[in-house]
C-alpha cells in the first residue's frame, strides 16, 4: 500500500461556490478579483453570428465599497460567496478601537475594530451617548466587517 496524502479541509461550508453567468441577479453576490462583491449594475449583449452573450457585471466590495467591474460569457461561471450577517449587542468600544460584541448565546468578541467612515462615526457617536445599539457584522472570504448599528430596542 502506497503512502497515500489525504488533504483536508475545515469543516462546514467553503468560502464561494460557482454559479453560471446568467443566473446571477442584481443584488446578489458574486467574487470579482477574489473580493465579495454586491452586484450594483448588469447587461446582456448578444454578440456576431457565433460569439457568446456576454454579461457585463458593475458590482461593489461589500467591505470596502470599492467599485469593480467584470465581463464574462454567459455561459461561463462564476464563484459566488458565501456571505453570512449577524446582529451583536454592542457591549464596549476599546481605547485602541476595538468593539466588544456580544451574541444571542451571550458570548462575547472582541476581535473587529471600530469601521473607518460614516458607520465608525455613527457608532462612536451613539456609544458615547449611551444608546443601546446593535451592529450588524457580515461575513465572507474569511472577512469580517461591522456594516451598520441601528437602535436596540428590544433592551429597553
Amino acid at each position: 500500500m502506497a503512502d497515500e496524502d489525504f488533504q483536508t479541509a475545515e469543516s462546514g461550508a467553503s468560502k464561494s461556490f460557482p454559479m453560471q453567468c446568467s443566473a446571477l441577479r442584481k443584488n446578489g453576490y458574486v467574487l470579482i478579483k477574489g473580493k465579495p462583491c454586491k452586484i450594483v449594475e448588469m447587461s446582456t449583449s448578444k454578440t456576431g453570428k457565433h460569439g457568446h452573450a456576454k454579461v457585463h457585471l458593475v458590482a461593489l466590495d461589500i467591505f470596502t465599497n470599492k467599485k469593480y467591474e467584470d465581463i464574462c460569457p454567459s455561459t461561463h461561471n462564476m464563484d459566488v460567496p458565501n456571505v453570512s450577517r449577524k446582529e451583536y449587542q454592542v457591549a464596549d468600544i476599546s481605547g485602541d478601537g476595538f468593539v466588544c460584541l456580544m451574541g444571542d448565546d451571550g458570548e462575547t468578541r472582541e476581535d473587529l475594530k471600530v469601521p473607518e467612515g460614516a458607520v465608525g462615526e455613527d457608532l462612536t457617536k451613539r456609544f458615547s451617548n449611551n444608546e443601546s445599539l446593535l451592529a450588524t457584522v457580515l461575513k465572507a472570504m474569511d472577512e469580517e466587517c461591522i456594516i451598520s448599528v441601528k437602535v436596540d430596542n428590544q433592551s429597553k
